[in-house]
């Protein structure tokens, strides 16, 4: 294997192609090749969706990962990490320079990239690893819901509600915004905890953001429907007083 290689992780935001920045799409294309994580080989994914807006699709290579994998540390999604990075260092070793991995969102929030990147370190120690941040699936619901996720000195809290019920209580006690990922096989769980809080009014989610079907609505609405497993909540500070107040 050469030395000089570079793994870019890229943030390819949460599923709308016009959300993607220069940099991510230069990066992408000065790449040998672009992988994207799948849950099945015959099953494109949403980076897939968005990388092919930007990138020649004989230059895209599908790495499945357990994306859905509900076990934690599982012996599946170890596997899908070793063999991810064995198609990364594949291409290391048939001279590719550079090795672009595109995931939703941003590379270094709650990203499969994080663990990708480590095994490849361990097996080549000498790949430059580098990342190119990306617009959140968070921004981009606070700007389609007009709520602001953060004012003054407050703080901002971001959970998986795959976490744990507790945490998110917990937030939502606080004075913070919550916002929450991953929590939409909990969907009914979560409105109860955000009404019992006293934060429904102004809490919103978002499904499936970027694609034809997206869904952005009040918390309120949400009657118990099924959700998609990655649709994110936001819950706004309490923000009461004059304009400003919270400087």
């Amino acid at each position: 294997m050469g030395t000089g290689q570079r793994l870019v992780g890229v943030g390819v935001g949460p599923g709308d192609p016009e959300l993607v920045t220069v940099k991510a799409v230069r990066r992408m294309r000065e790449a040998d090749v672009v992988v994207v994580p799948v849950m099945a080989d015959d099953e494109p994914g949403r980076a897939e969706a968005t990388v092919r807006a930007h990138v020649d699709a004989e230059r895209i290579e599908r790495a499945v990962f357990a994306l859905n994998d509900r076990g934690g540390r599982s012996e599946r999604r170890i596997r899908a990490w070793d063999e991810a990075a064995r198609t990364v260092l594949r291409h290391f070793e048939a001279g590719a320079d550079s090795v672009a991995f595109a995931t939703i969102g941003d590379p270094n929030v709650y990203s499969t990239f994080t663990y990708l990147a480590q095994t490849v370190r361990e097996a080549a120690p000498d790949t430059e690893v580098e990342t190119v941040p990306g617009v959140t699936a968070m921004q981009d619901l606070a700007a389609r819901s007009g709520r602001v996720l953060a004012e003054g000195t407050e703080p901002l809290t971001l959970l998986p509600v795959t976490g744990g019920l507790g945490r998110l209580r917990s937030a939502l006690d606080s004075d913070a915004t919550v916002v929450a990922y991953k929590f939409g096989r909990f969907a009914s769980r979560v409105a109860d905890a955000v009404h019992e809080s006293g934060r429904d009014p102004d809490a919103v989610y978002g499904a499936r953001l970027g694609l034809a079907d997206e869904e952005i609505a009040p918390l309120a609405k949400l009657d118990g429907a099924a959700l998609p497993y990655l649709s994110t909540l936001i819950a706004p500070a309490r923000r009461e007083g004059p304009r400003g107040g919270k400087l």
